[in-house]
């Protein structure tokens, strides 16, 4: 009996139409994508916030307005570098006062704590009483054991370089750095000799970036030219200091992110009378300039915080993918990738 032919169900017909069909083509299944992960952005580095103290005399008392402003407003300082006055007040706010601290300190401050005369020098300051009261205000803590980290820049005497102390007795680097020529006698440290650091760095802008700071706020409070004839040629000899100063302060002063300049020029060196003058002309002073330095740091924040974004990983082309009845009739990759 001859068998009977029986049609294939239809299920059964339409699997092997298709696998002839993937024969016939040469395709082949594609493999699974693999997803790649998405990149994890780099941390932001935190801006690092410099303030540089200038020299002044009495008119260093307007840095403590200056500071006191700054925390007010949410801006603390990461580093601190000063020149003559300010490297006093660089020291006080480094050891860890803070503003209305160094206020306090500076009404209580009497002139006989930190003038030494010696009769024996030409009547000039020793400074040694300087050196004292500092490192007692300190708590005779060294330059690298401070707070915050620390910088006082001084000019020694035999080259005229300036130098930065960043290590050892902070009362003696302070005295240093505050030596005005004529008025202090130079501070012997092992064989050197060190006088005001004014002379060759008025508003310590780069020993502030020595120490870090990648945006600097600097305080300017030196004496300008009056724009008058002294008339006298001890007034001559003053006024071309002055001008020689404020030339030099200039080219580093550039270097500053910010530059913040109380007017204290009424205020001489020896008016100690006018200390709270002078802290509220910081104030004053450090009020006005905040929009720009709020600005500034914003736009700097903004800046790393674009640049530790992660970029997107470049595609590569997809490869070439023959037609369908490209087996079967010759058609071969014609350039257009993954299209028929």
């Amino acid at each position: 009996m001859s068998a009977r032919f029986r049609p294939l169900p239809l299920l059964a017909t339409f699997v092997l139409t298709a696998l002839l069909g993937a024969c016939a083509s040469g395709g082949t299944t594609p493999a699974p994508e693999a997803i790649a992960p998405k990149p994890v952005p780099a941390p932001v580095k935190p801006v690092r916030i410099g303030i540089a103290l200038g020299g002044g005399a009495a008119k260093g008392f307007a840095h403590i307005g200056v500071i006191k402003m700054l925390e007010a407003n949410g801006i603390t300082p990461d580093v601190v570098s000063g020149t003559s006055a300010g490297s006093v007040v660089g020291a006080l706010y480094a050891s860890g006062m803070d503003a209305f601290q160094m206020q306090k300190t500076a009404f209580g401050l009497d002139e006989a704590q930190i003038r030494d005369v010696s009769l024996f020098s030409g009547g000039v300051v020793k400074g040694q009483k300087l050196q004292d009261y500092v490192n007692q205000l300190v708590a005779n803590r060294p330059i690298e054991r401070m707070k915050k980290p620390f910088a006082a820049v001084a000019t020694q005497l035999e080259t005229g370089e300036r130098t930065v102390f960043v290590r050892g007795n902070t009362g003696q680097a302070v005295r240093a750095s505050s030596s005005i020529p004529g008025v202090f006698e130079p501070v012997t440290i092992g064989p050197k000799h060190y006088v005001d650091g004014g002379v060759v760095s008025p508003v310590p802008v780069d020993a502030a970036r020595q120490l870090g700071a990648d945006f600097v706020i600097a305080i300017d409070i030196s004496t300008k030219a009056s724009g008058k004839n002294p008339g006298s040629l001890l007034g001559t000899v003053n006024q071309s200091i002055t001008i020689m100063g404020q030339k030099l302060g200039q080219q580093e002063l550039a270097r500053a992110n910010i530059v913040i300049r109380p007017q204290v020029h009424d205020i001489g060196p020896a008016d100690f009378e006018q200390r709270n003058d002078a802290i509220l002309e910081g104030e004053r002073a450090t009020l006005a300039a905040m929009p720009q330095i709020r600005a500034q740091l914003a736009k700097l924040r903004a800046e790393r915080i674009a640049a530790a974004q992660p970029r997107e990983p470049v595609k590569a082309p997809e490869p070439c993918k023959p037609g369908r009845l490209g087996g079967l009739f010759g058609n071969k990759c014609d350039g257009n990738s993954g299209k028929d």
